[in-house]
């Protein structure tokens, strides 16, 4: 047994632990997701201190989702809503639930039997934090291939408000306290790639903090194959998190510079996308996006170069592109191209 299980978090100057347990609803945004949903549920139901309740939103599904829900019968509640999109279920889901937090469990993930009680464990000796998450199991096609969290994706324990400005730290399957996310408005409808992290910028950056149990409780699954489109999308995402960031947040001139580093290094990633993209379909673009890479500063003057070797002989490049990309599976950005990360 793990006790007391080991935390990262910002330094605390409570000292009390909060005696009585709190209570968690565990929350589930489904949308087709038939063969992945009743697996999603057991695990959470299975936890060694189980949920207060586990509430489902199917999200107009049409492939049998809420009929595998409704096969737990009164151990799940199912909300059903025309589709709207998974930040719009999350919400709904977390509309109608009662728990102090909410923990949310994506349909085609799993938890951990004991994650609920190490949550349980973090919020009561750091009352303080109102994220809490675990470290999770990253697994494409079947196989676990690391952790969530690692030497090159730490989790900030400093300077968390400034640092959720840089990158988006924390991991989709976060419990959040029920009350915060109503404060905030829970997850923007309107955004479709990086609801996650736009929503916690707005959490961080108005006063809550947030805690990790660093262990894997959780598994959460890689999706391979995603199109080049889609990647490029979701940068552009990144992008506009940040500026819709920059234009509501009150930020002092040091937290400016690290917002203009951040949107600087996605810009840079962008016109890595565009300039792939353009290749694999054999663009008239390429050669427009390789010498706007070879002309920025910002890489480095390797890649500039082989930027400016490639916009030469862009067909050369798009051939040897296309071999290479036959020979292996690439997996999204991020943890995941549904989360904002």
């Amino acid at each position: 047994m793990i006790d007391p299980w080991p935390i990262l978090a910002p330094p605390s100057g409570a000292s009390d632990v909060t005696p009585a347990g709190v209570t968690f609803s565990v929350v589930v945004a489904a949308h087709q997701a038939v063969d992945t949903v009743a697996a999603a549920v057991e695990s959470a139901l299975g936890q060694t201190e189980p949920p207060l309740e586990v509430v489902v939103c199917d999200d107009g599904s049409t492939d049998g989702t809420a009929d595998a829900v409704r096969s737990f019968g009164s151990a799940v509640r199912l909300v059903s809503r025309a589709n709207g999109g998974e930040s719009a279920a999350k919400n709904s889901a977390v509309a109608v639930a009662r728990g102090d937090f909410v923990a949310v469990l994506d349909a085609d993930d799993v938890y951990d039997p004991r994650r609920l009680e190490a949550l349980g464990w973090l919020a009561r000796h750091r009352p303080d934090l109102d994220v809490l998450l675990t470290d999770a199991r990253l697994c494409a096609g079947g196989a676990e291939v690391g952790t969530a969290y690692h030497r090159g994706w730490p989790f900030e324990t400093d300077r968390q408000p400034v640092e959720i400005l840089r990158r988006n730290f924390v991991l989709g399957q976060a419990a959040v306290r029920r009350s915060r996310w109503l404060e905030v408005g829970g997850f923007d409808e309107s955004v479709r790639l990086t609801a996650d992290w736009d929503f916690f910028i707005r959490l961080l950056r108005s006063g809550s903090a947030a805690g990790l149990v660093d262990v894997p409780l959780a598994e959460y699954r890689l999706r391979a194959g995603t199109l080049s489109a889609q990647r490029t999308a979701l940068v552009e995402s990144r992008i506009a998190t940040l500026l819709r960031a920059g234009a509501r947040e009150r930020l002092d001139a040091a937290e400016l510079r690290v917002l203009d580093e951040a949107v600087a290094a996605q810009r840079r990633e962008l016109l890595v996308r565009r300039a792939k993209q353009a290749l694999r379909t054999d663009d008239r673009q390429a050669r427009r996006w390789l010498l706007a890479m070879a002309r920025d500063t910002g890489f480095r003057p390797s890649r500039r170069a082989a930027a400016l070797a490639a916009a030469g002989v862009p067909q050369l490049t798009a051939a040897l592109l296309r071999r290479r990309e036959s020979d292996s599976v690439e997996v999204g950005t991020g943890a995941r191209m549904r989360s904002g990360g």
